[in-house]
């Protein structure tokens, strides 16, 4: 589980593995020229930036994604630092997060070199925004990152999801929590967030 693919770093937002497992993911497509490439590069970063519309990319056994903001409102634009995602996933939802799982986006950032363009979004599992609670409203530990990536190499776009140092969250507060989360996350750990993601790279990538 340790071994990972070859990072396309270029933005500098994946961390450094430290402690649980990798999971990865990635989807690719080739363009006759760089400049066709860098066309559709402008159409997978668009698709990367609008969250909501991800459950629509990925296709219909994915989570839904909303964004929010870092006041707790629900907003239909594109992600920006410091904004949440409340993550409605399949089955049973965090007591914690009142039913949702909730990640908060550490950074966005884009990068343009000769022969490469690169947009990613990196969050952790955070509290939620919209109670008291001060557990981590997610299946996964705080130490958990995701990173989304969309990189134009010459003429190939990629989209990339990179989850490191990923450890199911066992500091809940309610028993309930607990189990749902250990439970979750070593599912998630050992298949379901593959699924997920490798649905979300290939949509953000898919020719029209």
């Amino acid at each position: 589980m340790s071994s990972s693919m070859e990072e396309k770093n270029y933005t500098g937002l994946i961390p450094p593995q430290e402690t649980g497992v990798i999971i990865d993911s990635a989807a690719s497509e080739e363009f006759e020229s760089p400049r066709e490439a860098s066309a559709f590069f402008e159409i997978a970063k668009s698709r990367l930036l609008a969250v909501n519309k991800w459950h629509e990319v990925a296709g219909k056994a994915s989570a839904e994604f909303q964004l929010v903001d870092k006041d707790g409102h629900e907003v239909n634009r594109t992600v920006e630092k410091g904004d949440y995602f409340k993550i409605d996933i399949p089955g049973p939802g965090s007591s914690a997060g009142d039913g949702y799982d909730w990640v908060q986006v550490e950074d966005v950032k884009e990068v343009s070199q000769t022969d490469v363009d690169s947009i990613g979004i990196r969050v952790r599992p955070s509290t939620s925004p919209l109670n008291e609670d001060k557990s981590i409203a997610h299946f996964y530990s705080e130490d958990s990152t995701s990173t989304f990536i969309v990189t134009r190499e010459n003429n190939k776009v990629t989209a990339t999801i990179y989850d490191r140092n990923t450890k199911p969250n066992t500091d809940s507060e309610t028993i309930m929590d607990k189990v749902r989360h250990v439970a979750t996350g070593i599912g998630a750990i050992f298949g379901g967030s593959k699924l997920q993601w490798k649905g979300l790279a290939k949509g953000l990538v898919e020719k029209e």
